[in-house]
């Protein structure tokens, strides 16, 4: 580094370093005056005191340029901060959003990367409160309507169920709180089989069993007829697309049948709607309170679960920004901040053990949606700008597994856009292809020029794909 050097130099030299010049050149000059002629020697002097000018207005420019050597810091750091080039990448803030480090076939966390330095954390929300959310949701919609839901009138209700990802600790959440609650569940391994079913029209499976509701003395069968990982030919998982094709072949099969349709998101779920349950009448409920899911509510669509994206998001640059200010982790989390930021306990919870945030989770039904029909609005009690003379801008690398993901894309990237300025942060924001982590890591190919990271990865188990990166 040029300007480290120079100041080494300045501060070891006992008289300022040009004059040492000056004094190299001027020997020089005179120990060869004698060997030429007057007038010659004459033009080789002004030649050098010319070069030798421009050498000490390079010095001049050069100590302005580099700071002063007085001290050991340029200038002063609010908060703790370090500028980047002081912190090897290993050491630099990290948060882990939306899909938790963990062993994707027993949800065991991976404690290695949730502890891969001191200022690693998790954000995302508290899947297994929102699992039995939307399971309680659904059933208590079956209760309520069930004069008119059991449209053949066989004394079945029969449901099916879009599942996002098999591997995914969300999904399996979602898949094991709607079959505990209507009932259907069986136990796998000590804990609720998750697993896709296929078809299950005449209940012979075994991965479910049928479940019973009774209402007004009059009891019912509740049956999975079918469940799918809604996975593309391309290996997406999630996928919208593919769920809309489910609908279409398992309706085309057996849609007299088909009472109620689950899904672990609003992407799935509201494919499935547009596609054949909205013309047929038929409830449908999702998962993520995105936009377009809330607003069709108003026409038939049965409900959603809002995970809080608006407080997810805060708690994923706020962390970074405590990080690196050099404060305590929780400032403008349970503790206000100087602008006045803070959150209630009601709509978070922090696990220490785990590292990890967890946004709590809300029902959005008919009763309630008008409330949530902006998801990509900053939540009021977060919403205050951070000074940036106290919290100088610093530059965070961001990725989204996948840039089509419908909730990622439509709801927590503006929500992060939204926060990014708020808490003064220059956040590029990188979109994968849902498919291959290395889609995502071979645009990292420079980490030293951030001074942060914020990483949402394609599997669970693959977060050494980063830590790798960041270990060079």
């Amino acid at each position: 580094n040029f300007c480290e050097s120079f100041k080494i130099s300045m501060k070891k030299e006992k008289y300022p370093i040009f004059f040492f010049f000056y004094l190299y050149y001027t020997s020089n000059i005179n120990k060869r005056r004698s060997e030429t002629s007057i007038t010659e020697g004459r033009k080789k002097v002004m030649k050098r005191k010319l070069a030798l000018l421009a050498m000490a207005g390079l010095l001049v420019v050069s100590t302005a340029a580099c700071g002063s050597s007085g001290g050991d810091n340029g200038g002063s750091d609010k908060g703790g901060d370090k500028s980047t080039s002081d912190v090897a990448n290993k050491d630099k803030p990290l948060v882990w959003f939306n899909r938790q480090p963990s062993n994707s076939s027993t949800g065991e966390l991976d404690k290695n990367a949730l502890n891969f330095n001191k200022d690693t954390y998790y954000v995302g929300f508290d899947a297994n409160q929102g699992a039995e959310l939307q399971g309680t949701m659904i059933k208590e919609y079956i209760e309520e309507n069930i004069a008119t839901i059991d449209k053949n009138g066989d004394g079945v209700i029969g449901y099916v169920l879009a599942i996002g990802d098999i591997g995914h600790n969300d999904s399996i959440a979602r898949t094991r709180g709607v079959r505990k609650a209507l009932g259907t569940d069986v136990e796998k391994d000590g804990a609720i089989n998750s697993d896709p079913i296929g078809t299950n029209t005449d209940g012979s499976s075994k991965a479910v069993k049928d479940g019973s509701i009774e209402v007004g003395g009059k009891k019912y069968i509740i049956r999975e007829l079918a469940s799918q990982e809604m996975k593309n030919s391309s290996g997406a998982t999630w996928d919208a697309a593919t769920a809309g094709n489910a609908i279409g072949t398992w309706s085309s099969s057996f849609g007299d049948q088909i009472d109620v349709i689950a899904s672990n998101n609003d992407g799935m779920g509201m494919s499935m709607f547009n596609a054949w349950s909205k013309d047929n009448q038929v409830p449908t409920f999702g998962y993520d309170a995105n936009n377009d899911a809330v607003a069709a509510i108003a026409e038939g669509y049965g409900g959603t679960i809002s995970q809080h994206a608006d407080v997810q998001a805060y708690l994923t640059l706020r962390v970074l920004r405590n990080s690196l200010d050099g404060v305590d982790i929780d400032t403008g989390i349970g503790t206000a901040d100087e602008a006045g930021n803070v959150l209630s306990e009601d709509v978070y919870r922090y696990s220490e053990e785990e590292r990890s945030y967890y946004a709590l989770n809300v029902a959005v039904t008919a009763e309630n949606y008008k409330e949530f029909t902006d998801s990509t609005k900053v939540f009021e009690p977060v919403s205050n700008q951070l000074d940036e003379k106290e919290h100088a801008k610093k530059k965070v690398w961001l990725n989204i597994y996948n840039a089509s993901d419908n909730f990622l894309s439509s709801t927590y990237q503006p929500l992060l856009q939204n926060y990014d300025d708020l808490l003064n942060l220059d956040v590029e924001y990188i979109g994968g292809d849902g498919q291959t982590e290395s889609n995502i890591t071979n645009r990292l190919g420079n980490p030293s020029q951030y001074d942060a990271f914020a990483i949402n990865m394609v599997k669970t188990d693959n977060a050494a794909s980063y830590t790798s990166l960041l270990n060079q």
